[in-house]
């Protein structure tokens, strides 16, 4: 897809936030044969298992038509290990349609996130070779690796979206649609016309607004502890803020507290992460470390 209004940026520059508009009409592939009329792709909804499908009940706003097409609509952000791209997922002929946020790992040629060894430490899979492959980082291994980055995410997308509705709160996470190889669809977090929202460490909140804030994400890292998770890598900048609502994203990174050894450490630095910056904003009364020390026994763990 041609699309020259689109805007690349790292993740590493914090002075930008991620929008996108898509007000250009777009231009259709027609050289497949097996391709739809209108729209890049078919609707991959089922080429996906069930199992590799998000929580029941599906929301209603999901499109699961067989009929639908996926119609890539520009890139999002760009990342280490990842590139985010907003696409519509239409039912031609209707006025049905949502948008997407489709992550892409990119192929161990291409990755650039480097510092995975202690993510790693507790994640294994059924298959000795594979697990011997990962560990000697070969090709093959580095493939597996990607994979495991995107199967761990859409686990944990899943997993923490049904403790908070178990638990009666409202999820904190987007609605996780679907996993296809090492493309995981979610739930797009910004307005009806494609803009994204704004990430945490843009926002300009008042006292009122950053302790409602706070408050939100101390929920949230108690899901994420009951759940038996920490982040692995919270920031104000994988953190975004719609209509009030936070949402915490980019979980590739996701640790389970129990397996790894290095869980608690990963858990001590994400608190003091998220509480130097609300600190530095003007919230006071914050204990990052009996924080932790809450969270920990969540998990179970002293």
């Amino acid at each position: 897809m041609r699309n020259n209004r689109r805007s690349r940026f790292d993740d590493d520059d914090a002075s930008l936030t991620f929008e996108k508009f898509f007000d250009e009409e777009h231009e259709d592939d027609t050289t497949a044969n097996d391709g739809p009329e209108h729209g890049d792709r078919w609707s991959t909804w089922d080429l996906s298992s069930p199992t590799e499908r998000g929580p029941l009940p599906h929301p209603d706003w999901l499109i699961t038509e067989l009929a639908a097409v996926d119609v890539e609509r520009g890139i999002l952000k760009t990342g280490k290990e990842a590139d985010v791209f907003l696409l519509s997922r239409e039912v031609p002929g209707t006025d049905r349609g949502c948008l997407l946020a489709a992550k892409r790992y990119r192929s161990h040629d291409h990755r650039l996130f480097h510092r995975d060894a202690g993510y790693l430490e507790g994640r294994r899979v059924k298959e000795s070779r594979t697990n011997r492959a990962m560990a000697s980082r070969s090709a093959f291994g580095k493939e597996a690796i990607a994979a495991t980055w995107a199967g761990a995410e859409f686990g944990a997308l899943c997993r923490l979206w049904e403790t908070a509705l178990q638990l009666e709160i409202e999820p904190f996470t987007p609605y996780p649609v679907q996993i296809l190889g090492t493309e995981i669809l979610q739930e797009f977090i910004g307005t009806p016309d494609g803009v994204a929202a704004p990430r945490l460490a843009a926002v300009r909140a008042d006292v009122k607004e950053l302790e409602d804030l706070w408050e939100q994400l101390l929920l949230a890292l108690r899901v994420l502890a009951r759940s038996g998770y920490a982040h692995g890598d919270l920031s104000a900048y994988n953190i975004l803020v719609h209509e009030g609502r936070l949402v915490v994203i980019d979980l590739p990174q996701i640790v389970d507290v129990v397996a790894n050894p290095q869980g608690r450490r990963f858990m001590e630095r994400d608190v003091l992460n998220v509480a130097t910056w609300f600190t530095a904003k003007g919230l006071t009364g914050i204990d990052a470390p009996q924080i932790t020390r809450d969270l920990m026994a969540e998990t179970g763990q002293q």
